[in-house]
């Protein structure tokens, strides 16, 4: 892939998450019952920041988990070879929560209908919410985010790669053309 802009840089990111945090604990009036799950593998980092930050803001914890959708992918069939299958580590009740489901970039929103299939399958939430770092458009199923860091107008040809320290080790979101 070919680098076409530099979207966001460290502290872009950060100023995103910051902001959702503070949208986040607007919407559900303080933290009482709000858990924040992320979609492996880069959902989870992004939820474990949103998590501190909210932490730093209203000095409480609230409970964080990882959520791998694998086998609730619907192309699962059309992927080559064995499908990478990651631990789901959500080691509390999510049953009457509201929920913060995390992702890194929303696009047709496949990714997201996978995860809500996951999340009932382990409990019925009071409410989920879904938060992501960028929204590129291009939706092929009715589903929106709640919590935006950065909309990103892209064509299909594009790609947005977002870079975090933790699986990359550099922090930056870029739209590069796809070869």
């Amino acid at each position: 892939m070919k680098e076409k802009a530099k979207i966001l840089d460290q502290e872009g990111i950060s100023r995103a998450i910051t902001r959702i945090a503070h949208e986040i604990i607007e919407k559900n009036k303080g933290t009482a019952g709000l858990c924040v799950i992320g979609i492996r593998n880069r959902g989870v980092y992004i939820a474990q920041r949103i998590a501190e930050c909210i932490k730093k803001i209203e000095g409480k914890e609230i409970e964080t988990g990882a959520l791998d959708i694998t086998l609730y992918r619907d192309d699962l069939a059309l992927a080559s070879g064995q499908p990478r299958v990651r631990k789901t580590e959500i080691d509390f009740d999510i049953n009457e929560k509201n929920l913060v489901l995390v992702d890194d970039v929303l696009y047709t929103g496949r990714t997201i209908r996978a995860a809500l299939d996951a999340l009932i399958d382990l409990g019925r939430p009071r409410s989920i919410q879904l938060a992501v770092l960028v929204d590129r458009g291009h939706r092929e199923l009715p589903i929106r985010a709640d919590f935006v860091g950065k909309n990103i107008p892209t064509s299909n040809k594009e790609s947005v790669e977002v870079c975090l320290q933790e699986s990359d080790g550099s922090e930056e979101v870029l739209i590069a053309e796809r070869q």
